[in-house]
């Protein structure tokens, strides 16, 4: 291969994983034409990539990246995955490729993720994570119970506050009643008080004019029976 054509792959190569923070390396050794057409189409329907590399080239394309501890010391026929939502994801996707029968001879031979290198074993155990849709969900379920919880609270603080409210209520409409029902006593009270004192008053002047008036008819009386003997 002449020095010339390395570059344009190594180019390749470059541009194609810019901007790629993880990947999955895999092997298709001994993949015929057919599966390895089904498997790469599974993943394309998945938004994942599938690139098959020489080591060397992808190593020098890699340099400066996050993606270039993958590529150290790599050996054999190798192939590299990206794509998915995340890593998580594409670990998922792949571990299920890797356990179909009719796919023999795909393995997942590493990873890497934010310049951190996995081994074979590693990067399967990645499939075992939350993925970054399962996570969402997780927190959002939290979230929701939370909520629950904090609106179960609310309303019984709010319960707890009306009935509160309702009895303060109901103690003020009581002391209402009773100051309304001691003013009424009192006035009655008063206009008797008024009236007895009235009827007292009328009966004592009844009474002065009752003696007034047979004390000046005894008088008169007795100057009548003077003036007569008077006269005799």
């Amino acid at each position: 291969m002449s020095k010339y054509v390395k570059q344009l792959i190594t180019n390749e190569i470059r541009n194609r994983l810019d901007g790629v923070q993880y990947l999955m390396l895999v092997s298709l050794t001994g993949i015929d034409a057919n599966v390895n057409k089904n498997i790469r189409a599974n993943l394309a329907g998945k938004g994942i990539n599938l690139m098959v590399i020489k080591n060397s080239l992808a190593d020098r394309a890699a340099e400066g990246t996050p993606l270039a501890a993958a590529f150290n010391n790599l050996t054999g026929a190798n192939a590299v995955c990206w794509g998915a939502t995340d890593i998580v994801a594409l670990a998922k996707e792949l571990v299920n490729l890797s356990k179909n029968k009719e796919h023999k001879g795909f393995e997942i031979k590493g990873a890497v993720l934010d310049s951190e290198v996995f081994d074979a074993k590693q990067a399967v155990e990645v499939s075992k994570w939350l993925s970054r849709e399962e996570q969402i969900s997780v927190i959002v379920g939290q979230i929701v119970s939370i909520g629950a919880k904090l609106s179960g609270q609310f309303i019984s603080v709010g319960s707890a506050v009306a009935s509160q409210i309702v009895k303060i209520a109901d103690k003020e409409v009581e002391v209402t009643n009773s100051e309304t029902t001691s003013s009424e006593t009192a006035n009655s009270e008063t206009a008797s008080n008024e009236t007895t004192s009235s009827e007292t008053a009328s009966s004592e002047t009844t009474s002065s004019e009752t003696t007034s008036s047979e004390t000046a008819s005894s008088e008169n009386k007795t100057e009548e029976k003077t003036a007569t003997e008077t006269t005799t």
